[in-house]
């Protein structure tokens, strides 16, 4: 490598690049260890630094949510593009997730992945547990390492899909039993010591960054974290470095530096290479922009005969009776709620026929058999669209005895028009169940589109999803039935048209503030309660 200009800092794909002046590297032992002669710590349960709860990075400024959320689908219900995904390596304590957390604040970008080797450490046989205890296990090496693991988790991070990623707990040397969900996004930063040793991990990291930082530092950073934060004596720190840390870092941590495309010097202090890393980003984040195209949605599905999988309940006088009331600008609040609810029983009836069912025989009191049906599935769930779709919950709870409900909340950025994921809680081990989606009014069929997309991405099988709205436009329709053909869509009427704000014509007016008596939106925003911002 040719000798070094004049501003040393940043070396990018082996080449130097304009960095900051150096500085002194050295950090006071006095400073940072503990004093002489105190006791040991209390060793305290920590937890791999891949966990968080909550998953945030607090700033000044804003909120980012480091435990990603789904991105956008475009109108095929599939992702337009894959993640972005920045791997960072280095040695123990080099700063990787200190830089990682610069990054993600001056990427500003609120929905992305924060993903921690340190998460995916084998588990230990009885024995690797008593060496581990008695710092003799290595930690260090590649073999400690799930790697098959670690390439099925950002391979589904890639695709935009969640995934369940195992908590290490570093003083037991073991997984907790609960695993957490981490969600796509459009950026992931995975870090780890061994982030480039695997080939077929390298294939899935669209840039990679090393964390090159002085030996005595990350020493001294080793020994504040192990006895401060993991219960560890200065002894057993020392003696683990000595034994494996270093040997390691030389023999197989160090040599994965020339496959990196960038080098930084100094870690977190070197704002000068964290600058054009943050550059360089943008721009491909620019390039694979994801956007809802409305225009394209409302044109793709024009003059086509409504789908077979939507189910319109039968529009009787009753029905429409019902609907005459809830529609008229004039009705007082209790009406329309009184109504409202009664529609919605209706519906969710309608909706429970279209359940599989088998042949069953039950004896009567009068000791007869009787030939009937009865559920075939193993359990029903409701999941609610916030905020208007949590008003059907009471009529499925009605008639659907200990179901379990879960709840999204889709809201609008402001910025892009785009739906975004705020807030989700689904029951546990959703993937058999039959899941009723539940939301008053779909428009475009966005913010619906998004949550069938959430379902799936948990593992519920597309024909096991139905879709109940009590109002539905035709774009709507179609661009649930287009994007996901086998999900059952359910409404008691279906109106035409769409105007240029996205409200149903002739429609219902906004639903959650004819229902819960809020201020409606000024301007008239779309009553798709869903993808509106709600309070």
């Amino acid at each position: 490598m040719s000798s070094p200009p004049a501003y040393p800092g940043i070396r990018i794909s082996g080449c130097w690049a304009l960095g900051a002046e150096s500085s002194s590297n050295a950090e006071s032992l006095d400073r940072l260890l503990p004093p002489v002669g105190a006791g040991r710590p209390p060793r305290k349960r920590t937890t791999s630094q891949c966990k968080s709860e909550p998953p945030l990075l607090r700033t000044s400024k804003r909120t980012i949510y480091t435990a990603g959320r789904p991105p956008w689908y475009n109108e095929h219900g599939t992702q337009s593009k894959e993640a972005f995904v920045i791997g960072l390596g280095g040695g123990s304590a080099s700063g990787k997730t200190t830089v990682a957390r610069m990054i993600i604040e001056a990427l500003d970008v609120p929905w992305v992945v924060l993903l921690s080797m340190d998460s995916f450490y084998k588990v230990l046989t009885r024995q690797q547990q008593e060496q581990a205890a008695n710092n003799n296990f290595n930690f260090d090496h590649p073999d400690a390492f799930d790697f098959d693991l670690i390439v099925a988790t950002l391979k589904k991070l890639k695709q935009g899909k969640s995934v369940k990623v195992p908590v290490y707990d570093f003083t037991t040397h073991s997984r907790k039993k609960d695993w957490k969900t981490l969600y796509g996004a459009n950026v992931v930063l995975f870090e780890g010591i061994m982030a480039f040793a695997d080939k077929t991990l390298l294939e899935l990291l669209d840039m990679k960054i090393f964390v090159d930082t002085d030996s005595d530092v990350r020493l001294v950073r080793r020994l504040r974290r192990d006895i401060g934060e993991r219960g560890r004596d200065i002894e057993g720190v020392i003696k683990q470095y000595n034994t494996f840390v270093k040997p390691a870092f030389d023999q197989y941590i160090q040599p994965t530096m020339r496959r990196a495309d960038i080098v930084v010097p100094r870690g977190s202090g070197n704002a000068v290479a964290i600058d054009l890393i943050v550059q360089h980003v943008h721009s491909q984040l620019e390039e694979r922009k994801l956007r809802w195209d409305m225009a394209a949605l409302a044109s793709a599905h024009q003059c086509h005969p409504l789908p077979r999988t939507l189910s319109v309940l039968k529009s009787t006088p009753q029905v429409r009776g019902m609907h005459t009331i809830i529609r008229d600008k004039e009705t007082s609040r209790d009406e329309f709620i009184f109504y409202s609810k009664r529609l919605m029983r209706l519906l969710i009836e309608h909706a429970l026929s279209f359940l599989p069912f088998q042949e069953c025989v039950v004896q009567t009191p009068q000791g007869q058999d009787y030939s009937g049906k009865c559920y075939a599935g193993k359990q029903i769930t409701g999941v609610s669209i916030l905020r208007a779709g949590e008003t059907m919950e009471p009529a499925l709870r009605a008639v659907c005895k200990d179901v379990r409900i879960g709840t999204i909340l889709i809201q609008t950025n402001q910025l892009t028009g785009e739906p975004e994921l705020h807030y989700l809680r689904l029951p546990k081990d959703i993937s058999d169940d039959h899941v009723i989606l539940m939301d008053c009014t779909v428009s475009t069929g966005a913010a619906a589109m998004m949550a069938v997309r959430v379902l799936l991405d948990h593992d519920v099988p597309e024909d096991k999803i139905f879709l109940l709205s009590l109002l539905m436009a035709e774009m709507g329709v179609h661009s649930v039935a287009y994007a996901f053909p086998r999900v059952k869509i359910i409404t008691t009427a279906v109106d035409k048209r769409v105007n240029d704000l996205f409200r149903i014509i002739p429609g219902i007016g906004n639903f959650g503030d004819r229902y819960f008596g809020t201020d409606a939106v000024p301007d008239g925003g779309s009553d798709e309660e869903e993808v509106a911002s709600t309070s």
